[in-house]
C-alpha cells in the first residue's frame, strides 16, 4: 500500500509503498479516506521509543474493512501504522461512528483540537460577563477556544498570538473583541490594555514569557489553564502574580476512550447548533511533505488530506 512514511524521529515523511496492516486482537482494519495532520506529528513526541520506519500517525475518517462504516479515529493507530497510509489498524475503542451530516474535516476537527479547547475552557468554569484570554488564539485550537468561551458566555473576549495578519481575520469574523500581537517591546501592558480591568480566565496554548505577561494582567480570582508549549516550557515565575489566582496545567489525551467519545459528540452537536468552525488547508495524499512543511510553519488552519483512491 501507499504510505507517508517516517524513516527517522523529526524527518520529513516520503510517500512510498509499506507492509499493509494485518488484523490485531482487539483493533480493526480501517481504509483511510481523509487524514489529519497536527502538532504532535511534526514534533514527534510520541514517537519517542518508536522503531522506524513507521508511517505518520495522526487521525482521520476512513471505513472499517468488513462492513463499510464511516468511522472516525484518532493518533492511536497500532505501530508502526498510522492515518497517512491507504489502510491503517486502530485499537477499537479508540473508533467511533461518525454521523451522516457530519463531513470528514469537521469529524477530525473536532477530535484532538476540538477536545483540547472544550476540556481546559468547562475546568476554567467561564462565567457570564467574564474576561477571556486565548494565548495561541490563531491556531486551529485557538480559534476553537475564541468561538467556545463566547457560547460559553464570556463577556469579552480576546485573542493574542505572534502574527499580526492572523489576528485580523478574528476580529474580522467577530470571535475576538480585541487582539494583541505578542512579541512586542511591553506586551503586558497592551494586555492589560485589551483586558478591560483584568482576565478572569486565560486559555494558554503557548506557555513560556507570554504565559508570563498574561499572568500580570489577570484579576484576582482569575483562572488560568495551559496546555501547549510552543513559546517555551520553563518559566521563571514570580509566585506574586499567582497570589489569589488559580493556575492549571490540563491534558486531554489521557482521558478514556469512552469519555473522549462523549465530549467528541457533545462538540459535533456544538458545531450544528452554534456553527463553529475553523480555517483549513487541504493537500493531497502526494504532497504529505509540503503538508509537513505547513505543519512546521506553525499554520494558522487545519490540515487534512483527501487519499487518492
Amino acid at each position: 500500500m501507499r504510505a507517508a512514511v517516517i524513516h527517522e524521529r523529526g524527518a520529513v515523511p516520503v510517500v512510498r509503498d509499506f507492509p499493509e496492516p494485518q488484523p490485531v486482537e482487539g483493533a480493526v482494519l480501517i481504509d483511510v479516506d481523509t487524514a489529519g495532520l497536527g502538532g504532535w506529528d511534526v514534533l514527534g513526541a510520541y514517537r519517542l521509543g518508536v522503531e522506524y520506519p513507521c508511517v505518520i500517525r495522526g487521525e482521520g475518517v476512513g471505513r472499517l474493512v468488513g462492513d463499510g462504516r464511516r468511522v472516525y479515529f484518532g493518533e492511536r493507530s497500532v505501530s508502526p501504522f498510522g492515518a497517512w497510509a491507504e489502510r491503517t489498524v486502530v485499537p477499537a475503542a479508540e473508533v467511533w461512528d461518525v454521523p451522516d451530516d457530519i463531513d470528514d474535516k469537521t469529524a477530525i476537527t473536532m477530535g484532538i483540537a476540538g477536545t483540547g479547547a472544550l476540556v481546559p475552557l468547562e475546568k476554567a468554569g467561564i462565567q457570564p460577563g467574564d474576561r477571556v484570554l486565548i494565548l495561541g488564539a490563531t491556531g486551529t485550537v485557538g480559534q476553537i477556544a475564541l468561538q467556545l468561551a463566547r457560547i460559553m458566555g464570556a463577556g469579552r473576549v480576546v485573542g493574542a498570538a505572534r502574527s499580526p495578519e492572523a489576528l485580523a481575520r478574528l476580529v474580522q469574523r467577530g470571535w475576538a473583541d480585541a487582539i494583541v500581537p505578542l512579541g512586542g517591546e511591553d506586551d503586558v501592558q497592551a494586555l492589560k490594555d485589551a483586558s478591560d480591568g483584568g482576565f478572569d480566565v486565560v486559555f494558554d496554548l503557548v506557555c513560556g514569557l507570554p504565559m508570563l505577561a498574561a499572568l500580570k494582567a489577570t484579576r484576582w480570582g482569575a483562572r488560568i489553564v495551559t496546555v501547549g508549549t510552543r513559546a517555551g516550557r520553563v518559566v521563571n515565575l514570580d509566585i506574586a502574580d499567582l497570589l489569589f489566582r488559580t493556575l492549571s496545567c490540563v491534558g486531554t489525551g489521557q482521558r478514556p476512550p469512552a469519555e473522549r467519545h462523549a465530549i467528541w459528540l457533545r462538540l459535533l452537536e456544538m458545531v450544528k447548533r452554534d456553527g463553529i468552525v475553523v480555517d483549513h488547508l487541504e493537500f493531497s495524499f502526494d504532497q504529505a511533505a509540503e503538508a509537513w512543511a505547513a505543519q512546521v510553519a506553525s499554520p494558522h488552519a487545519k490540515i487534512t488530506a483527501r487519499l487518492n483512491r
